[in-house]
């Protein structure tokens, strides 16, 4: 899985490599490239994802933790 979202990644920058020297001149080519720009960032949040270890970040929901608010700044 995680091979295949780094294949995937390299697949969108080439993509993108090509597309870039298109852009300016299409609005197609620049719709296509905001398309990949997107797709690659979806990629990467996944890949992301699969490194965070879901027990910890479950734990870190439920336990409570003290919120700052702005007006906290002004009293130190």
């Amino acid at each position: 899985m995680k091979n295949e979202l780094i294949k995937s990644i390299r697949e969108k920058e080439i993509q993108l490599a090509k597309l870039k020297e298109h852009a300016d001149k299409s609005t197609v080519c620049s719709d296509l490239y905001n398309k990949v720009v997107l797709e690659k960032a979806i990629l990467k949040k996944q890949l992301a994802d699969l490194g965070n270890n879901k027990v910890i970040s479950i734990m870190k929901n439920l336990l409570p933790r003290k919120k700052e608010l702005i007006c906290d700044y002004f009293r130190k």
